[in-house]
């Protein structure tokens, strides 16, 4: 109805300003008028098509906050943003205290965010609620589905503003951060993941006062789902692929390959690549244990 309505406001507005005013004469003011109006149809238009798509039917599951699809995902995953910004999950700076990566040991799948309990909670796309409800480890957590297929969870809230099949938009009130579950500490954890995989947030989105959606043509390579491989002290290189050739050409580039050298050890070489221990058992095909030879080859990115 909405978007009929700016329809018919358009097509009067045009057929109006194409009589009675010359293109040469209109004023800029009018000039801007109509390019709002259709900048305004353009929106209502791709706001409809997602209201069009039930992304309720499929893996459609209100009790568990992670849904197991049962399937191999293939790589590269395209993904596309209709929106150029989304709205940050919490109304003050957003101070990151651990990001997605190796954690003492343990995969981090997601980033922390700093906040005080009570703190207000946002969403940061449209979507539709899947969970709202509690979760070992997570606390009270609420998470949306988005229109692109990408859910993003909200853990550790101290109260709930939503219900499960609730629809919101960027910007919908979700409840309030807290430190339930095993929470060290008021914090946001976000998650955005994908059919069940939990991909790194920071190659999609700008965690900083832009807000901003890093492109609106995003390929994921397996490398951005695997927290073994990135370190959650410090961001390391993001690098972007908009393309599917560019993400093929980047999952495969050559390895670089370090020569190990007399005193040499597995944590070592890690920490001076700035990769957890694990990663490079895992790259490497051996156990954190392994004994290294002078001069083996080890793969290190």
């Amino acid at each position: 109805m909405k978007s009929f309505f700016a329809l018919i406001c358009l097509c009067l507005a045009s057929n109006s300003f194409g009589q009675i005013i010359n293109p040469g004469d209109a004023s800029p003011n009018l000039l801007n008028f109509v390019a709002s109006s259709h900048d305004l149809l353009e929106t209502y238009e791709v706001k409809e098509a997602e209201d069009a798509v039930d992304i309720t039917t499929d893996y459609w599951d209100t009790s568990k906050i992670r849904v197991d699809y049962g399937k191999d995902i293939k790589f590269p995953i395209h993904l596309q943003f209709n929106d150029s910004n989304y709205v940050s999950p919490i109304s003050k700076n957003k101070v990151i205290t651990s990001r997605y990566g190796w954690r003492k040991g343990r995969a981090h799948r997601g980033i922390d965010i700093d906040l005080v309990t009570g703190d207000s909670l946002f969403a940061m796309f449209d979507g539709v609620v899947r969970f709202a409800n509690y979760s070992s480890g997570h606390g009270r957590s609420v998470v949306v589905r988005h229109f692109n297929g990408l859910e993003t969870a909200y853990a550790h809230l101290s109260s709930y503003g939503v219900k499960e099949n609730d629809s919101v938009i960027a910007g919908s009130y979700l409840g309030k951060g807290g430190t339930s579950g095993n929470a060290r500490g008021s914090h946001l954890h976000l998650e955005v993941s994908y059919q069940g995989i939990q991909i790194n947030p920071e190659y999609l989105l700008q965690f900083n006062d832009s807000n901003e959606v890093l492109n609106n043509e995003i390929w994921i390579t397996r490398d951005m789902t695997r927290p073994e491989l990135h370190n959650s002290k410090r961001k390391g290189t993001i690098d972007v692929p908009t393309t599917e050739s560019e993400a093929i050409a980047i999952a495969n580039k050559p390895k670089t390959v370090y020569i190990v050298k007399r005193g040499d050890t597995l944590s070592r070489i890690s920490s001076r690549n700035h990769m957890s221990l694990a990663a490079l058992c895992k790259l490497n095909g051996i156990n954190k244990n392994a004994t290294l030879k002078i001069g083996q080859k080890v793969i290190v990115n």
